[in-house]
Parts: C-alpha cells; sequence; structure tokens
C-alpha cells in the first residue's frame, strides 16, 4: 500500500512536468497613443480633484467616435454628452476622434485647498454652502476653470466666483 501511495505521489509530481510545453511567438509591434493626452494635462490641477470628476475627464479623453456605430464620414464633428449625478460634460469630437473642446459643469464636489482658503481669509465666518465647478477646454487656448460658490453666515447669503487659484471675479 506504500509502494502504491508512493508511486501515486511520483506520478503526480511528474506527469506535470511533462505537460507544459512553453511555445515562444514573436508579437507584432503596438504602438499606444493617447490622442487627448493635453486634454487631461489641462484639465488636471496640482491638486487631487474630486473622484467622479477625473473619472468622467478621463472618459472624455478615452472616448473614440471612430469606433462607435453611428460614426460616418459625412460629419465633421460630433458632440457627446457625458453624465455622472454629480455633473455632466458635453465633449466636442473632430472626424478623426481628437478633443477639439469640452464644457463641463460639476455639483457639490470637493474644493481645492488653495480656494477654501482664499475664502477663508477674504471671508472670515462664512461657510461654503453649495459650489458649482466649471470647466471650459478648448484645444488651442487650454483650459478656463471657475468655481461658483454660495456662502452663508447666518441668515445671510452671497454668491462669489472664484478661479482654481483663489482668485476672486470682483
Amino acid at each position: 500500500m506504500k509502494k502504491i501511495i508512493l508511486g501515486l505521489l511520483f506520478l503526480g509530481l511528474v506527469i506535470p512536468v511533462y505537460a507544459q510545453d512553453i511555445k515562444t511567438e514573436e508579437l507584432s509591434e503596438v504602438t499606444v497613443v493617447a490622442t487627448n493626452y493635453k486634454y487631461l494635462n489641462d484639465v488636471n490641477s496640482e491638486e487631487v480633484a474630486s473622484i467622479p470628476v477625473q473619472m468622467l475627464e478621463r472618459k472624455v479623453a478615452e472616448y473614440d467616435p471612430t469606433s462607435s456605430e453611428y460614426y460616418s464620414d459625412d460629419f465633421a464633428q460630433y458632440n457627446i454628452t457625458f453624465y455622472i449625478p454629480e455633473g455632466k460634460i458635453l465633449a466636442a469630437y473632430d472626424s478623426d476622434g481628437n478633443l477639439i473642446r469640452t464644457i463641463e459643469r460639476f455639483k457639490d464636489i470637493n474644493i481645492p485647498k488653495s480656494v477654501k482658503l482664499a475664502v477663508a481669509n477674504r471671508f472670515p465666518g462664512w461657510v461654503i454652502s453649495k459650489d458649482i465647478y466649471k470647466v471650459s477646454y478648448n484645444d488651442k487656448t487650454g483650459s478656463n476653470k471657475m468655481y461658483k460658490l454660495t456662502l452663508e453666515n447666518g441668515d445671510k447669503t452671497i454668491r462669489v466666483k472664484t478661479d482654481e487659484m483663489g482668485n476672486f471675479d470682483d
């Protein structure tokens, strides 16, 4: 009985060694091109934005209208809207799939520290109750980011606009 168990154990260890046949194949060269990398570099800020904003901006950069079932060579531009509960992005692509421009709007997201500090310094005692984050991107001019903030202090309410660096529009 002992010989049978040892024999089976030996066969169990030896048979898989012969079963592994390694085949080598030469793969064709693959080139990865990020066509909308300029958009992601331009809209990303130094601080970590809200996760939903980053997620949707990545989807916009990765989207390729040429692979869509609605693609036709007859159209020079494609307008695609991306939605999430926190906001939306309207993106315009050319017929080659390059991102031309976007208009973005998000509500109640994570505000950058520079904006929070600017509000605290200019409006001490006020609290940010609502915020709207707007971005307009153009492939030639870059991006313009703006925060529309609603501030409250007791029963008083004011609205202010600031850029991503905390500079207020007067």
